[in-house]
Order: C-alpha cells, then sequence, then structure tokens
C-alpha cells in the first residue's frame, strides 16, 4: 500500500511532525506487522525521526544546521537554495519505521518529522506500508 501525505509548509525552514498521519494510513492498511517507509521526493527537503515531546530539539537541529552550513555562503549553486540542498543531504529523504500489531515501533520520545529547508511551499511525502 502506497499513500500520499500533502505537507504545505510557512516558512523557509521548519520541521513539521507528520507522525499521526503515518499512524493513520498503517492502520487504514490493515497490517499487522512489517515496515513503514517514509520518503520525501524533494531535493530540499528531508525526513527525520527525533524526540517530539521538547520543542527546543528542533530548534536545536535547525540552528546547528544553520550554523553547519548558512544560508550564505560560497556556493557555485546560484538558485539561492544551495544551503537547502546541502541540509536536505545530511537529513536524508526517506526513514523506515517497523511496526507490530498496526502500530509503529517508535521509541517513547520520537516523532517522524517532515523537514522543509527551502519554504514556503506545498509539498507531497509517499508513505508505503509493507508487511502482513
Amino acid at each position: 500500500m502506497i499513500e500520499e501525505i500533502t505537507v504545505k509548509t510557512k516558512g523557509r525552514i521548519e520541521f513539521i511532525e507528520i507522525t499521526g498521519e503515518v499512524e493513520r494510513i498503517l492502520s487504514k492498511s490493515g497490517k499487522r506487522k512489517g515496515i513503514v517507509s517514509v520518503y520525501v521526493p524533494h531535493t530540499t527537503a528531508g525526513i527525520t525521526i527525533n524526540e517530539n515531546a521538547d520543542p527546543d530539539v528542533v530548534r536545536d537541529i535547525i540552528s546547528t544546521l544553520d550554523k553547519l552550513v548558512p544560508r550564505e555562503g560560497i556556493y557555485r549553486h546560484t538558485e539561492g537554495n544551495a544551503d537547502s540542498h546541502i541540509k536536505a543531504s545530511i537529513v536524508g529523504s526517506s526513514v523506515t519505521i517497523p511496526f507490530l500489531e498496526n502500530r509503529l515501533l517508535l521509541g517513547t520520545w520520537q516523532g517522524i518529522f517532515f523537514c522543509e529547508f527551502d519554504g514556503p511551499r506545498t509539498r507531497k511525502v509517499i508513505v508505503s506500508v509493507i508487511g502482513e
């Protein structure tokens, strides 16, 4: 089963938790055990799993990425979003989560985040449920 989530971002850099949407798709699949793949088909966006209890964690990740890869730099890609491409490559474009009894096996504080690095935009996330 493959389904798409639409994400509308408001800022240039933004992390949006999509755990609930992924759980909804998993529940709809009727599968008991297997894996869920969450994939972003964009070169300036990513997907990550991290703490969803304290919003300062996301703020720290964004701040650190901005320090590592500043918006203004000596880049050959001159469209003004070279940093976005690099940040997306660092974060990655997909995650895989096992599930059992129709429940994602995430840790207590873990959530799935869509990571926007070149917004605001309307993006899509592809969720594949593979299992029995």
